[in-house]
């Protein structure tokens, strides 16, 4: 957001809903904010590595990704699970 220099108001450069999604989506009572894609994945290593994991990985990070309001492609959380895994078994 900029500050309108004709009129002192806000207004959006990009996505008009940038801001509002993201506080809403931060339902988790994170007081240090959102969570980002790269937060998640890092919890879900560690998680990993401490054998509390028994899902399937994608399904995993697809359901911290929707609680924390971030929306993936598919495909592309298939991916992140499999760096994920390899990252973790190395």
């Amino acid at each position: 957001m900029t500050e309108s220099a004709a009129t002192g108001d806000d207004y959006f450069t990009e996505n008009p809903h940038a801001d509002v999604a993201a506080g809403a989506a931060d339902t988790s009572g994170n007081a240090e904010g959102p969570q980002t894609v790269e937060d998640i994945a890092e919890e879900v290593r560690d998680e990993i590595r401490l054998g509390h994991v028994e899902d399937e990985v994608s399904h995993v990070l697809e359901e911290r990704l929707d609680d924390a309001g971030i929306i993936m492609r598919p495909e592309d959380v298939d991916d992140l699970a499999e760096d994920i895994e390899r990252d973790v078994s190395s």
